[in-house]
């Protein structure tokens, strides 16, 4: 790619911004507009050189857009792609970051943009959402999944996967039908049972909340991804709602499976069930490659004494060790450690533990 390349952006939201940021960091060279509803967003972005440029619509601005990226919401998008096949130069590549693809491949299809879209899906975000949480390296080492329409030239598709790499994602073309089929298991259904989880327990606690502060440790864990925001969740159920009902009716099967096993006192079953997932889970890949940002945490023994945590904090500190949150474990059934840590990277994870080793604190990382 060449140094003359312009970016369009609409939408500077948390995908967006990252988007933003990271181009901008690393093709420096490279002229990003961008144009959001909530003008403070772009506003922002140009104060911090994440953009060059702050258009006040989806107008004519676009025109000298080599690749434009569409990170509103998915009927907005739609609505935005109808203004953009009157004003996008020839050899424009149109493409999106939404968690569900027919929808968009469907209306491209009916626009005529098979030639010039290419679909988009980082693997990669947060609990929050916004412009304020956007990051310069939210997509390093996750998988970008890429649904090019059936009629983009290879070498179109090429550059954009070379694109994505530049970035420090990693590639991974599919079509839209394989994608929103995959993601309704691996990231939509995950959310539905955080959320009918966290719903379960609160429906099941008692006036005196015993549960709510007991739960911690893998419960915290598991149900993390409760904290996302309800409106997108909403708006990825109700587009890809078939293949979550697919995925949800073979997991409710499965519970209804283990249900039985538990009531028949099944020893062998039960223990094939767990082995089985530990297994696969373990063969699983330890990189940050999810839609959810991997907390890095380190667990530490400490002393019931005063000034103990003050005393971490303050060792840590001084080595230039940024801490996100600290605090005691109160409920360690399934935790090893009294104190846990929590760290903005896996680097100052690992760097704090070794430092807090050396200092003779018994660790637990994970």
């Amino acid at each position: 790619m060449n140094e003359d390349i312009c970016i369009g952006f609409v939408g500077l939201g948390l995908i967006g911004g990252s988007l933003a940021r990271t181009l901008h960091k690393s093709h420096p060279e490279y002229r990003i507009i961008a144009y959001d509803a909530d003008e403070k967003m772009t506003q922002r972005a140009f104060a911090e050189h994440a953009i060059q440029e702050v258009v006040p619509a989806v107008d004519e601005h676009f025109t000298a857009c080599d690749y434009i990226f569409l990170c509103a919401p998915v009927l907005a998008n739609i609505a935005y792609l109808c203004t953009l096949k009157e004003l996008k130069k020839d050899g424009c590549i149109l493409t999106d970051v939404g968690s569900v693809k027919t929808e968009m491949h469907k209306a491209v299809d009916a626009l005529g943009l098979n030639d010039c879209f290419i679909g988009g899906h980082p693997m990669a975000g947060s609990e929050k959402t916004g412009y304020d949480h956007a990051s310069d390296r939210l997509f390093e080492n996750a998988y970008y999944i890429i649904t090019p329409a059936d009629s983009v030239p290879l070498p179109a598709i090429m550059a954009y996967s070379e694109l994505v790499s530049s970035l420090g994602a990693l590639p991974l073309i599919l079509t839209y039908e394989e994608h929103d089929y995959i993601t309704a298991a691996v990231s939509h259904l995950p959310h539905v049972i955080a959320a009918s989880l966290v719903n379960l327990i609160q429906d099941l606690d008692g006036d005196e909340e015993y549960m709510k502060h007991i739960a911690a440790g893998g419960f915290k864990d598991i149900t993390r991804i409760a904290s996302s925001s309800p409106v997108m969740w909403q708006q990825i159920c109700l587009a890809n709602n078939g293949n979550i009902s697919k995925v949800l009716d073979a997991f409710i099967r499965s519970l209804i499976q283990y249900r039985v096993y538990i009531d028949n006192q099944d020893a062998d079953e039960l223990m094939s069930v767990f082995e089985q997932s530990r297994d696969y889970r373990d063969s699983m890949s330890s990189e940050p490659s999810g839609p959810i940002k991997k907390a890095y945490m380190v667990y530490c023994d400490i002393a019931d004494e005063a000034g103990q945590i003050a005393t971490i904090a303050t060792i840590l500190a001084t080595n230039g060790i940024s801490i996100k949150n600290i605090g005691i474990v109160n409920n360690r059934e399934f935790e090893e450690g009294v104190l846990k840590v929590e760290f903005y990277e896996e680097d100052e994870s690992q760097r704090a533990g070794k430092l807090l080793e050396a200092r003779g604190y018994t660790i637990y990382e994970r």
